[in-house]
């Protein structure tokens, strides 16, 4: 995904925090309305840079000082409701194609949580939409800095109230090498 990447928003006044590299695009905003493009795959993200460059071409949109992403789910999701962790129940829509390209060079940012409660593309990020961040140790980026961190956080019930549905884990990677456009 390629995102708007927002500074840190006052009112999560956080002074280790400089900024938001959530999957959620709800405060980074993604590139582009894309949906309408219908060029994303079965799990409502790209396949790869490539397509992301043709949409904001086609769009109109300059990619200039946007940031790449690419993101990897964990094979769980937690239940919120029964405090458990079960298989996901999700998988690529059969209605697009899905052949994801694993990129050469990727850097670990760190995790983010996401929620999924229409259980078809990744919703909102509780650790910065919902503010969770102010109780939950995060990195510049807002993002928790290990797996094992991410997954005792939302054992522990700290992402409660946080938003409805499963939550789910990404690993958040940051892309080196030319971005698109």
């Amino acid at each position: 995904m390629l995102k708007r990447v927002a500074q840190r928003p006052d009112w999560l006044d956080m002074p280790r925090m400089r900024d938001i590299y959530s999957v959620s695009g709800c405060i980074s905003e993604d590139f582009a309305d894309y949906i309408n493009y219908w060029k994303h795959n079965g799990y409502w993200l790209f396949d790869s840079p490539r397509i992301i460059a043709e949409i904001a071409a086609a769009a109109n949109v300059s990619t200039e000082g946007m940031k790449l992403f690419y993101y990897e789910v964990h094979e769980q999701e937690y239940d919120e409701e029964a405090c458990q962790w079960g298989t996901i129940s999700w998988s690529p829509d059969a209605a697009f194609v899905t052949n994801v390209v694993v990129p050469e060079q990727k850097s670990i940012e760190g995790y983010d949580v996401v929620s999924f409660w229409a259980r078809n593309a990744p919703e909102c990020s509780p650790l910065s939409c919902n503010s969770l961040a102010k109780t939950i140790a995060v990195n510049e980026h807002c993002l928790i800095p290990t797996f094992e961190q991410t997954i005792a956080a939302i054992e522990s019930g700290k992402f409660k109230n946080g938003e409805p549905g499963p939550l789910r884990v990404f690993a958040v990677y940051s892309m080196a090498g030319p971005q698109p456009g």
